[in-house]
């Protein structure tokens, strides 16, 4: 499921953010960027995303930046400098005898008269530990509060979904005792045509029938995709990751769809079967976003 997640903490003289988003995916990949001076703060990080989030794709941003308030990015005056450039080149204009004056810009482009603020230092991981957890844990508050809401409305649809896969299953269930009569009544026509005389009670036809009938019974399947519904309608209503019991479940009732549509024998059934393994292939996509 999809999220997105930022927070920020004051850290000395700086500002730690947090930024995450997430993509749906089959299992669990982690993408973290932290500053380098943090690399030792990585298992833990990654710890205690994975105690969070349990699918998806989760693009992890650490920043720490110098607070704006308390530092200044302007460009640094040396006066030293300027002052002995200024001196020397007006030394140097009395040795030439040249006139004119001595412009400021000349003196401000001087090497080493303005120079760029110092570079800064970040704190030891261990003493920024506190305020990236602190970070971490908010914005991996939203990111889950987002996806909980996506996942609600997801949930609602699985379970329309699963309702029309019960309610053609039981209509399939009604309509399978009358295959092997409709066989038996085919096959007798069938002879009939051919002028093959046979009793109605000829051992031959009955044992055909029985055949039939064995080849046909799909009240196994049916029983067990019963089963399959029952449980992820329960699951969907569980707390906890349950997404990949889902994706089981949506294989397997796959599985048995595919087994009625070979069994079934019977037109109207096959209609039925068809309907279902699109509704179940609709709900295999979907799952893949549950986490």
């Amino acid at each position: 499921m999809t999220g997105y997640g930022r927070a920020t903490r004051p850290l000395e003289k700086f500002q730690i953010r947090v930024e995450l988003s997430g993509v749906n995916r089959r299992g669990l990949e982690i993408a973290l960027q932290l500053p380098r001076e943090w690399a030792a703060l990585e298992p833990r990080t990654r710890e205690t995303m994975q105690n969070r989030v349990a699918r998806g794709r989760i693009q992890a941003n650490v920043t720490c930046q110098a607070d704006p308030s308390g530092t200044s990015s302007s460009p640094l005056l040396d006066l030293v400098a300027a002052r002995a450039f200024h001196q020397a080149a007006l030394a140097l204009q009395r040795e030439l005898g040249l006139a004119g004056d001595l412009p400021l810009t000349a003196v401000l482009a001087a090497p080493g008269v303005m120079r760029a603020p110092e570079s800064v230092t970040l704190p030891d991981g261990e003493i920024a530990a506190p305020a990236l957890q602190a970070a971490l844990d908010e914005a991996l508050q939203a990111l889950v509060a987002m996806r909980t809401d996506e996942g609600r409305r997801l949930v609602e649809e699985l379970r329309g979904r699963i309702a029309a896969l019960g309610k053609w299953a039981a209509e399939i269930e009604s309509l399978h005792p009358a295959v092997a009569e409709k066989y038996r009544e085919a096959l007798l026509e069938r002879l009939q045509r051919a002028k093959i005389e046979v009793v109605l009670d000829d051992d031959r036809v009955a044992k055909e029938i029985a055949l039939f009938a064995d080849r046909s019974d799909i009240s196994e399947e049916l029983a067990r995709l019963r089963g399959h519904l029952e449980q992820f309608e329960k699951l969907t209503g569980e707390e906890g990751a349950v997404g990949r019991t889902l994706d089981f479940l949506a294989q397997e009732m796959a599985r048995e769809c595919n087994t009625l549509g070979v069994k079934c024998n019977d037109l109207a059934i096959s209609r039925l079967v068809v309907a279902c393994k699109a509704e179940v292939e609709k709900i295999r996509e979907q799952v893949q976003n549950v986490e």
